[in-house]
């Protein structure tokens, strides 16, 4: 076996989020918002129903509250979260502060909490696949302004963080990778995350945010273009302030199935037209 084959299969692999994928937001208990946040992927809640706010949110993707689909996005959440809790070996970190740090791929790990001040720096060192697992044994919490900063071909995609209680990203700060929380999340006013927000049991809690996922659903094919049959039709490039259950004017199968029925009534109505017709002629033609 080559020398870069056998790299390629000690690699740090992805976690695999499954049904989960699509989601920039899913919850356990509830999702609130404060102020005007911006969400690109799909919001999810199981087995909560309470949603509140979402009037000044601007959502591209769908919403799912207490359906099949949330459910089963919970169960794919909660698989991919004890993937991420056992990967191994686990680089132990000196201490719990993550800022002033830059780091290569690996699984880094506290069996306490997990904190950044300043900047966290990933480098992928050139190579695009690079993946980082965090695992912080209780909770992950930003400072105001902090920063994590990818170079050299990190991808936030690639970027996980398992935490066993709940994150809370501080005002302004700027975030990057899929947070799995066994709690809640809380995004205090102005925090912004290039991935998901991701709570198992609890709430997800948001004030003037950004959360965008587009670029890792487009990856896997589970984002809401026209690959998947989500029944909102391609919507790349689209904000859509209609948070939960709405389907896009114009595309999706209902409205092609809304087309087809029309083209069916016409043609049967033709039909009846010039049968009508064929059969006064074939009358006149016997009386003459």
């Amino acid at each position: 076996m080559h020398l870069s084959s056998l790299a390629s299969l000690a690699q740090e692999q992805p976690v695999g989020l499954g049904t989960a994928d699509s989601f920039a937001v899913l919850a356990g208990s509830t999702i609130t918002n404060t102020g005007s946040t911006t969400i690109t992927g799909d919001v999810g809640l199981h087995p909560g129903t309470a949603v509140t706010g979402f009037e000044s949110v601007t959502l591209d993707g769908e919403g799912h509250i207490d359906d099949a689909i949330a459910k089963q996005a919970k169960v794919d959440l909660v698989t991919a979260y004890e993937d991420a809790a056992g990967r191994t070996p686990v680089t132990t970190l000196d201490s719990a502060e993550l800022g002033g740090r830059t780091l290569t791929g690996g699984v880094y790990g506290s069996a306490s909490e997990l904190q950044m001040t300043g900047t966290l720096t990933l480098d992928a060192q050139g190579d695009p696949e690079t993946v980082w697992v965090f695992q912080a044994g209780s909770t992950l919490i930003t400072a105001t302004d902090s920063n994590v900063n990818l170079v050299n071909g990190a991808d936030a995609c690639n970027v996980f963080w398992q935490v066993g209680s709940g994150a809370t990203l501080g005002s302004n700060s700027t975030f990057a990778g899929t947070i799995m929380a066994l709690t809640s999340i809380t995004l205090t006013t102005g925090a912004t995350i290039q991935g998901r927000a991701l709570a198992r049991n609890g709430a997800v809690i948001m004030d003037t945010n950004t959360i965008t996922n587009e670029a890792c659903a487009a990856d896997t094919g589970t984002g809401n273009g026209d690959d998947i049959d989500d029944g909102i039709g391609d919507t790349t490039g689209q904000i859509r302030q209609v948070p939960f259950g709405s389907v896009a004017a114009g595309g999706g199968p209902a409205a092609a199935a809304t087309r087809g029925l029309w083209w069916l009534s016409a043609g049967v109505l033709m039909l009846l037209m010039v049968g009508g017709a064929l059969g006064v002629f074939a009358r006149r033609r016997i009386k003459a």
